[in-house]
Order: structure tokens, then C-alpha cells, then sequence
């Protein structure tokens, strides 16, 4: 205990010496340059106008500290926690979600909940023809107030969206400030939808006590117009364009934004925010920096309009600086803004000091209002001459209307909104409206309005690295209490104590000899998947009907989409994008957040989400498609996650997830079992286009489709429930029943793998010949078509496996004694279509399984042939065999063909922005692999049958954990390094590469190049792609460099228990994880016993 703490009151570096466990993440840590002298002054002089509407509060005194002693006396509040707590100490970001899920303190009020993209969303839709990428463009964003929900640039908000922070930048040049991300719309964009930006989620801690972001801002124009119509221009055949494909980075004349936030140590309402910025060209610039803050327009849509919360002016004063006062009726607090210091070079040196700036940059804080700017967009005038663009025009004279001054006479319009056809009409309700001033004055005089901005300007930063610093502290707390607003070395320190932290976290969490890389890797595949939290907003009574304060909208729109979903009333933070996407998302945030990753579920089925006919929706375009039933899966896997990392057993969760996921089993088996005998068609179930037809739309030959798929995923779900059915048993003897149910479901639909056609013939989902599964075409009479495509679809069933504990089993009389009465009695259902559970496996075990093992071997054999399926990345999602073989059906004279393609879609289906002919999906892989691991969980070593050869023709043979080891690594191998330096996932890209300031920042794309595993669509899918931290995490440890030699190994080491507090065999009791733990001590992701997978 005394050794423990005298590292941590030692100071010294959380990290290993040892360079061959380092885990340190030095390539992504900001190191500012600190000036010889700066010429910082502490006291500004307010040059700006007073005159506030809404009066801030009165502030107290700054208490006079002697610096030198309160230095000596600083303890950081690790080491106080550590007193505290002593043994039962597992690091300050563990107590802070502690703290959370105890409701003590709300560690989450505060987040990055922005959305990077609000504008061309369905919720901000209100077109008669259901067009949203047309109907609210980029163009509007930064002129139209939002109704649903809010964007910005590195943006946070409190939990229900009440006030919003965000950065806005601009290089002097652009047309407008940048101050959210660019993209194309599906209608501009050769492969759909796609971000345009270059940005990376660097680092966050579950509690957001501590996170980063970094954005690269061109110094050139930013080329909008170029990036949309070079797309535009191209076709499917071609890549997209991307920034890197024009000039805009050429001699490295770019910006790169670091923006910081940390929170206190034990108030998680006040926010430190640092901006820094290094100038990469060779020649100074000027860039300019815009902290914004704001309020969401709540008060256009309903009637009577409700009272505004109001932003005001709080002057500098003695050793303050200036601060934007919010105030709403749930929110008060202050963003203090510093004065910055002067830009400094690489080497510390500040450029030359012109006499108005001795007193550092001190910033002009300007107000307007977040209302739309109505007489830009549609020529009408406004309500308030303060509109939502305000800022564009107080600081970029080019964006200033050109046409009439303002001053005009447009009283007709002053009381006018403009309806959804461009229309202007007479807004009900409005009141006298502030007439518009004369000259061109953008910002509000008086310094009050629903949003604020801090304008700094930094002019003649150095190039090669010259460097420029804001400090901001969003706090409610009185300068008294808060040193940090007025201290710099406090805010950096306080900063810094919250880095390390993260350090301290991080480095518990990923365990073990892993590289470096790999732990970056892993860091920021997880400050991804936190980054993507979002503030959903969707009331879709409101939304269908229209605002009362706003013109109603046209009557057809009820009928695009989501009509039936009258009941959701939506208002939670949630893991976007999609709702089977949200599913593989828990995974990895169960490793670093259980508690959030638990309510993601629990959410999805609650009566705000779920139908009363038990629906889950699918995705916010058409909350009514169908994807893959994998709640139960994630609802599990989350359950035992969290016991073996974490050592609780949830079963209240667990419980009530359950109960609802028996409404969601009965709506699939009564909408989507059409003749009742088990066969699901299902629809597209997220695979988009991987058929030769649309699968969510009626065949073009008649017919029903046979989804082998379909069913596969319902048997898959049939076990889940059966194992959460048997866990709860445990506890609940009433749950014993429903799981023999659901046995007896799973063998039926296994059964349903050999369909019944009317004249009583058995039509067969297999295919003996290929030794493959296929779709079939069912068109009654007797007649049905196989569709011989070697897909994922084909590879599905794999998934539906479980093996069953004899100790299980036999705590279990009355399902012990019902499913061995159905195996003795029904041999030709329990039998035909599934393994065999009557041989016993390792350990005396039970398989329940649709593929028998001599099906298994054959699917395996083109599964792991890499002229099929096996890439050097992973599983593909179509064979090979089909690039020099495509398959071909021609109907009524029309030809539909599947073929091979490695990267972005050549057809519009679905949007044309994803693509499962060929391309690797994380997802679907990390099932595969899964599954691989329960079957070894029966076969172990001891079959010689299930040792497969891998890959197909190799002559190297493994056990099944092996194979999927292998699958793992090679799914690794995207993102890791290979010993030239490159990454897959870059496209051999060599700024990507080999740039110092690109090369340790990784993008986690939607899905990768069969072939090359560069990464295609939308380059911060970090969702299921973050489960390669997962990856990582449990076999990272004996993970070879991309494009090195695999060494053959028989037998992988794996610990099979039923226990908590059970060890893996992968630790190495020499090997120091932090300064207060062994690493052996740690318990790890690597166990697949049946207990923990």
C-alpha cells in the first residue's frame, strides 16, 4: 500500500519504463510552446460596450492566494482519492462513473451531444415529397434555426440540449465561417451521402471528464463547390473525391485545431475548454477563432411564443475577463473568455508586438439571435434584425447581403414566415417586430441575444509550427471558488490532471505487452464510439403535424414515412446512427461504460421507441424497415461483459430487456413468418443491396423469398433468448418453461432450413452440391429456385449456435427432461438440419447449432479460401468466385446480375452509399468470429474433424479459436501499422501514411476494400467499426504486424470457467498494467468459456 502510494504522490509518469510495454500515447499529446516572456497582461481593459439588458449576477471577490506557498501545498485529486479510498482505489475516472450510476453527481449532464450533421436529416423534413437532402441543404444551416436538434463543430450541450457550444474558425478567405462539417447528399455524392472534412475523435472518458478532438482547416479557400461537383460529375464506377484529391493541402498550408475539454475534479458543470491551433504551411497566417455559445430555438414553434433564455455581457473587471452570462430556467452559467496569449513559433517566439496588442489578443464578444434569417433565404424580411448569421457577416465582409441596405421599408414581411414551398405568408402570432437599423450593424449593440461568440484574432501566426491558445471556462460557479478563470497555470494544470486521468484509465482498461499503435488504436476507436453520442429529439406527433406557429405542411407529406410511429416521444442521448448499428455499438462501450451501453438497449425497448405490437424501429429514414434481430445478442453479450470486466450480475437489466424482447420474438414470427412455417423472408435485414433484387420490395418474378438469412437470424435470435431465459432461471424458476419454448422454437425453425412447398415436396435452403445455404424462390406449385449466391447470406447460419453447460443442464430438471424427450422423440426434426445433440462435446457439453459439423467444414472450407471469402482484412461479404463469375437472372427480358465488387456500389440501391458485394463489415465479422468461438466451446482440440484447414489449400490446420483468432488479427491488420508504415485502411494514401502530423490519427470507416482494406463510405462510422477495440483487447496481445508471417500454432490458451473472478491465461504476472495494478489481476476479454461468451 505504501508502495502504491508513493508512486502516485511521487509524480511520476503513469506509464511503464519498460519501452516494450509503453503505453504511453506521446503522438497524440498537444505540446503548446511556451513563450520566453508573454506579454499576457491579467488586467484588459474592456474596450467594448456596455450595455446589458438581462443584468449577470454580482461576482465576489478574487481571494489574494500567495502562489508560491499554494503551489507547495497542491495535491491533485488522484492523490486525495487515493487516500481516500486506498485498496479499493481503481482510478478517478472508475469512481466518476461510480458516482454517475449512483446518481451522487451528474457526471454525464455535460457531452459532446451535437450531432455533426443536422441539416438534410428526415426530423428537419417538412417537403411534400419526403426530399430531406434537398429540403434543408448546407447551404441553409447556418441562416435556418433548427427545430429538432443542433450541430457544430466540436461541439458539446447538456443532456437535454438546453444550451450548445461549439468553434468556429475562419482563414480569411472562405466565403463563410466554418463552423460545421461539409458533405455531399445523396443526390450529389457518385456513392451517396458523405462527410467532406478532415477530423479525428482523439480522446474522451466515459464521463466526458476529459476529451479531444482535432480538426485540419485548410488555408486556401475551402473548396465546396469543387468537392460537390467533381462528385456530382463522376459515376458509380469511379471513387469518391475526397478533400486529399484537390490542392487545398498542398505545402501543408493548413491549420490543425486541437479542442480540449476537461471538467473539474468534483463538479462536473463547470467545463475548462482550450483551443489550440498550429499553423503547418511555411509562411505566417492569420486565423480567426470563434467560441460560440447559444440557445436551441425553442420559441418559433409553439403558441403562444414562450419566454426566451437570454445570453448577456459581463464586462472585464478587475482580474476578470470577460464572460457571456446564460440564462435559462433549468441553466445559468458563464463562459468566461480569457485573454490569449500572443502566437509563438515551434521554438517559443512571439512574432513582433504591435502596440494595440500588449495586452495579449482580448476578445470581442458579439451577440445576435438564433432566429432564421428569412429576408437571405427566401427574400422576406425577419422579426429581429439579429438573425441565426450574424456572425458571418460582422466578420466576413463578402458575406454581406449586396442587394438593398437595410433600412428599407418591408414592413409587409415583418410579420411573414415563409411557408415549405418558398412562400411567404403571415406568421400567426408574431409581435411588433424591432425595426431594422439603417447601416449594416449585424450584431446586437445592447450585448444580449440567444447567441454569443468570442471573435479572437490572430494575426501573423509563425508557420512550420507557430502556435495560437484560448482558454475558456464554462462554469456556474463565482471566480471565489474558480481559479482556474483567471489563472492560466491552474487551467492547464487542472487540464493536464484531467489527461492524465484518461492516461490512468485507459491504461487499466487495454492490458498487457500490446504495441503502442495497437493502444492508440484502441483509444481512439473508443473516443469514437463516446464521440457519437447524440441528443435525439423527435416528437412524431409534432413532426407530422407541423407547429402551430409555422405554416402547416403539405398534407401528402403524412404519407412518405413513419406515419405509423404516432406513439414515439423521443428525448434521449443516444449512440447513433442505426438502430442494429446501436446494438454492435454497446459492445465496446460495455468495455469502457456498461452502465450507458445498458440503457441503449433498455431504451430501444421502451413504449416511447418500441410499437405496442412490439417493432423495434430500424433507422430514422424509415423507422419501419427491418433489420437483423440482434437485441438479444447485444442484451447478453452486454450482461456478460460487464460481469467478467466489471464483476456485477444485472439482472433488474436483464430482466426487463427480456420481457420486452418476447413482444419483439412475437411481432417477427407473426409479420414475418408469412405462412407460419418458420421460413422468415425479412426483408433487406441491413445487407442493402447483397441481392440480385431489392429484398424490401416485391420480387419482379413473383414469388415469395425463401431468406435463408431470414431464418438463420431468427433461429440465432430463438437461442438468445433461450440463454437469457436459462440465466434468469437461475434466479426465477418460472423462466425454466420459457426457455424449453424457446428450444422447441430454435428446432423448428432448424427444421424450417427444409421447407415444405403445397404439394407436401421438401425444398432445401442448402445446397448439397456447393455445400453453401441460398436464398430460394418460392413460387407455389410445387416450384422454387435457388438463387446460388455466395454471400454473407449463405454464412448467417453459422451464427445460430449455443453450447449448453452439463451443470446448466442438469440444474434444470424440466428442461433437462423436455429437451431429451425431443431429441428421443422427434429425431427427424432434431437431427436433419442441425449438429447433433445427442454427441456430447469438450467437457460433456451440448450444441445446439443449425450447421452440423459435417456442414460447418464445408462452409468453412469456402469461408476460409482466399479465393473466396478469406481476405488478408477479413471475412468478405461476397465470394470471389464471383468477380470472374458473376450470377445472372434475367426476368421478363430484364437481366439482374450480382458480381464482385470489392469497393463502393456500382448501383443506386439504397442510396448507393453502401455496398455487400464484396466489401468487409466489422460487424457481421465480429459474429462470425463469435461463433466460431462458441463452436470451439464444443469441438476443442480433440476432434481431428473440426480442425480446419485455414486458409483453404494452405496445409496449415487449426481448432476453431484459432481460426478465429486469425480472422481477428487480420481485422486488426486494417488499422495497424505494417512494417513499412502503413496503414490498409489509408488506401496507401502517403500524406495518410508518412506525415508526423497525419500518421498516428486513424479514421474508422463503415466498411472496408475487399481486397485492399481501404476504407470506404463514411469515414467515421465508429460505431460497429469501434469493435475492433474489442478486437484488440482480447487477442491484441499475440497480434502479428500487418503483411509479417503468421506463425502456425495448434492450440490457443483459453480458460474455460464458470466463474466471475476467473483468470485468463493470457496474463503475465511480471508485466505491470499501471502504477496500481498488476496486470494479472485484471480480468479480460480473452476468456471463451461459455460463461463469459
Amino acid at each position: 500500500m505504501d508502495i502504491l502510494r508513493e508512486k502516485i504522490h511521487s509524480g511520476i509518469s503513469v506509464t511503464p519504463t519498460d519501452s516494450s510495454t509503453s503505453q504511453a500515447t506521446p503522438d497524440l499529446t498537444i505540446n503548446i510552446p511556451t513563450p520566453a516572456a508573454s506579454p499576457w497582461v491579467q488586467k484588459p481593459p474592456s474596450k467594448l460596450k456596455q450595455n446589458i439588458s438581462h443584468e449577470a449576477p454580482s461576482l465576489e471577490a478574487i481571494p489574494q492566494v500567495n502562489k508560491v506557498e499554494d503551489e507547495e501545498q497542491f495535491t491533485t485529486y488522484r492523490e486525495k482519492l487515493f487516500d481516500q479510498l486506498g485498496a479499493d482505489y481503481q482510478g478517478v475516472e472508475r469512481y466518476r462513473l461510480s458516482e454517475d450510476e449512483a446518481k451522487e453527481r451528474h457526471w454525464k449532464r455535460w457531452g459532446p451531444y451535437l450531432s455533426e450533421r443536422q441539416w438534410a436529416t428526415v426530423r428537419e423534413d417538412y417537403s411534400a415529397n419526403g426530399d430531406a437532402w434537398s429540403y434543408f441543404p448546407h447551404a441553409h444551416a447556418r441562416s435556418r434555426a433548427y427545430r429538432w436538434g443542433e450541430d457544430g463543430l466540436a461541439g458539446i450541450s447538456d443532456n437535454h440540449q438546453r444550451l450548445c457550444f461549439s468553434l468556429a474558425l475562419w482563414n480569411g478567405v472562405d466565403p463563410i465561417l466554418k463552423e460545421r462539417l461539409f458533405g455531399v447528399t445523396g443526390h450529389e455524392g457518385n456513392h451517396g451521402e458523405d462527410v467532406k472534412e478532415l477530423y479525428w475523435y482523439l480522446d474522451s472518458t466515459p464521463t466526458h471528464s476529459y476529451m479531444k478532438f482535432l480538426y485540419k482547416y485548410p488555408q486556401r479557400e475551402f473548396p465546396y463547390e469543387k468537392l460537390t461537383c467533381e462528385n456530382q460529375n463522376r459515376g458509380r464506377d469511379a471513387a469518391e473525391f475526397e478533400i486529399l484529391d484537390t490542392d487545398v493541402f498542398e505545402d501543408d498550408r493548413y491549420w490543425d485545431v486541437f479542442v480540449e475539454y476537461a471538467k473539474d475534479a468534483e463538479d462536473p458543470d463547470s467545463i475548462a475548454i482550450r483551443i489550440t491551433a498550429f499553423n503547418r504551411g511555411p509562411d505566417p497566417a492569420t486565423l480567426h477563432i470563434l467560441p460560440q455559445l447559444w440557445f436551441p430555438n425553442t420559441w418559433s414553434w409553439p403558441l403562444p411564443e414562450p419566454p426566451r433564455p437570454s445570453l448577456s455581457y459581463v464586462p472585464a473587471k478587475n482580474d476578470l475577463p470577460q464572460a457571456i452570462y446564460a440564462r435559462h430556467d433549468k441553466v445559468k452559467t458563464r463562459l468566461w473568455c480569457s485573454p490569449s496569449p500572443l502566437p509563438v513559433s515551434a521554438t517559443g517566439e512571439s512574432p513582433a508586438i504591435q502596440e494595440e496588442q500588449t495586452e495579449g489578443i482580448v476578445p470581442e464578444i458579439i451577440f445576435t439571435d438564433n432566429d432564421t434569417n428569412f429576408k437571405r433565404l427566401y427574400h422576406g424580411n425577419n422579426a429581429s434584425p439579429y438573425v441565426k448569421d450574424a456572425f458571418h457577416d460582422h466578420i466576413i465582409p463578402s458575406h454581406r447581403p449586396k442587394s438593398e441596405p437595410y433600412g428599407n421599408d418591408h414592413t409587409d414581411y415583418l410579420n411573414s414566415r415563409v411557408d415549405n414551398s418558398g412562400d411567404v405568408t403571415p406568421m400567426v402570432g408574431s409581435r411588433n417586430p424591432t425595426p431594422e437599423p439603417q447601416q449594416p450593424l449585424f450584431v446586437n449593440p445592447d450585448k444580449t441575444g440567444t447567441k454569443a461568440g468570442a471573435h479572437y484574432i490572430f494575426r501573423g501566426v509563425p508557420g512550420d509550427g507557430g502556435c495560437v491558445v484560448v482558454r475558456l471556462k464554462l462554469t456556474p460557479l463565482q471566480p471565489a471558488k474558480d481559479r482556474t478563470i483567471y489563472d492560466e497555470d491552474a487551467f492547464d494544470n487542472m487540464l493536464e490532471e484531467r489527461r492524465v486521468e484518461a492516461d490512468e484509465f485507459y491504461q487499466r482498461l487495454v492490458t498487457g505487452p500490446i504495441t503502442d499503435d495497437l493502444r492508440q488504436i484502441t483509444r481512439q476507436a473508443l473516443a469514437g464510439m463516446l464521440w457519437s453520442k447524440q441528443y435525439y429529439q423527435f416528437i412524431q406527433n409534432d413532426w407530422i403535424k407541423g407547429d402551430p406557429a409555422q405554416p402547416p405542411p403539405p398534407p401528402e407529406r403524412k404519407f412518405i414515412r413513419n406515419k405509423e410511429w404516432g406513439h414515439m416521444y423521443v428525448a434521449d442521448v443516444l449512440s447513433m446512427p442505426d438502430k442494429w448499428d446501436t446494438a454492435f455499438h454497446c459492445i465496446p462501450l460495455a468495455m469502457v461504460d456498461p452502465a450507458f451501453a445498458k440503457k441503449q438497449l433498455d431504451l430501444l425497448t421502451r413504449e416511447w421507441y418500441m410499437k405496442p405490437d412490439g417493432q423495434i424501429p430500424a433507422y430514422e429514414w424509415n423507422f419501419s424497415d427491418v433489420n437483423p434481430p440482434v437485441h438479444a445478442w447485444a442484451t447478453f453479450r452486454i450482461f456478460k461483459i460487464e460481469r467478467k470486466l466489471h464483476g456485477r450480475e444485472d439482472l433488474q437489466f436483464l430482466e426487463r430487456v427480456f420481457q420486452k424482447l418476447l413482444l419483439n420474438f412475437t411481432w417477427w414470427v407473426n409479420r414475418k413468418d408469412q405462412g407460419g412455417n418458420n421460413v422468415f423472408e425479412g426483408g433487406f435485414l441491413g445487407l442493402d443491396n447483397i441481392g440480385a433484387f431489392n429484398r424490401s420490395e416485391p420480387l419482379p418474378t413473383g414469388g415469395v423469398l425463401r431468406q435463408a438469412d431470414g431464418t438463420a437470424w431468427m433461429a440465432f435470435f430463438c437461442l438468445n433468448m433461450l440463454n437469457m431465459a436459462l440465466e434468469l432461471a437461475k434466479h426465477n424458476s418460472v423462466y425454466e418453461d420459457i426457455a424449453s419454448k424457446f428450444f422447441e422454437h430454435f428446432i423448428f425453425i432448424a427444421d424450417a432450413m427444409t421447407f415444405k412447398n403445397e404439394g407436401e415436396n421438401e425444398e432445401s435452403l442448402w445446397n448439397e452440391n456447393d455445400g453453401f445455404y441460398y436464398d430460394a424462390i418460392h413460387f407455389g406449385s410445387g416450384r422454387s429456385q435457388q438463387l446460388a449466391i455466395r454471400s454473407l447470406v449463405g454464412l448467417i447460419p453459422l451464427y445460430a449456435t449455443l453450447t449448453l453447460e452439463p451443470a446448466v443442464i442438469n440444474r434444470f430438471p424440466g428442461f433437462k427432461k423436455r429437451m431429451e424427450w425431443f431429441i428421443d422423440n422427434r429425431p427427424e426434426v432434431a437431427q436433419r438440419n442441425m449438429a447433433n445433440m445427442k454427441v456430447r462435446g469438450k467437457g460433456e457439453r451440448r450444441l445446439l447449432a443449425l450447421a452440423s459439423k459435417e456442414r460447418l467444414i464445408r462452409i468453412l472450407s469456402r469461408a476460409l479460401d482466399e479465393g473466396e471469402f478469406l481476405s488478408e482484412h477479413g471475412i468478405r461479404s461476397l465470394s470471389l468466385h464471383h468477380k470472374k463469375n458473376p450470377y445472372n437472372i434475367s426476368v421478363n427480358g430484364e437481366s439482374y446480375e450480382v458480381a464482385y465488387w470489392p469497393g463502393d456500389s456500382h448501383s443506386g440501391m439504397f442510396g448507393g452509399n453502401s455496398n455487400w458485394r464484396g466489401p468487409i463489415w466489422l460487424a457481421v465479422n465480429f459474429l462470425i468470429i463469435e461463433s466460431l468461438q462458441r463452436f470451439h466451446q464444443y469441438y476443442g482440440d480433440d476432434l481431428q474433424a473440426c480442425l480446419v484447414e485455414c486458409p483453404t489449400g494452405s496445409g496449415d490446420y487449426m481448432n476453431l479459436a484459432n481460426v478465429a483468432e486469425e480472422i481477428q488479427h487480420r481485422i486488426i491488420h486494417i488499422f495497424g501499422r505494417d512494417p513499412s508504415g502503413r496503414r490498409a485502411t489509408n488506401g496507401g494514401n502517403m500524406k495518410l501514411d508518412f506525415d508526423p502530423h497525419f500518421r498516428d490519427y486513424v479514421h474508422f470507416y463503415e466498411f472496408f476494400h475487399g481486397d485492399s482494406g481501404k476504407g470506404l463510405g463514411a469515414s467515421h462510422q465508429t460505431g460497429w467499426t469501434g469493435l475492433v477495440a474489442f478486437h484488440i483487447m482480447q487477442t491484441g496481445i499475440t497480434c502479428r504486424l500487418p503483411k509479417t508471417p503468421r506463425t502456425p500454432r495448434s492450440v490457443a490458451q483459453h480458460y474455460f470457467d464458470e466463474h466471475i473472478e476467473s483468470r485468463s491465461a493470457q496474463g503475465d504476472d511480471s508485466t505491470i498494467n499501471t502504477p496500481y495494478t498488476n496486470y494479472s489481476e485484471v480480468p479480460t476479454l480473452s476468456d471463451l468459456s461459455p460463461d463469459a461468451l
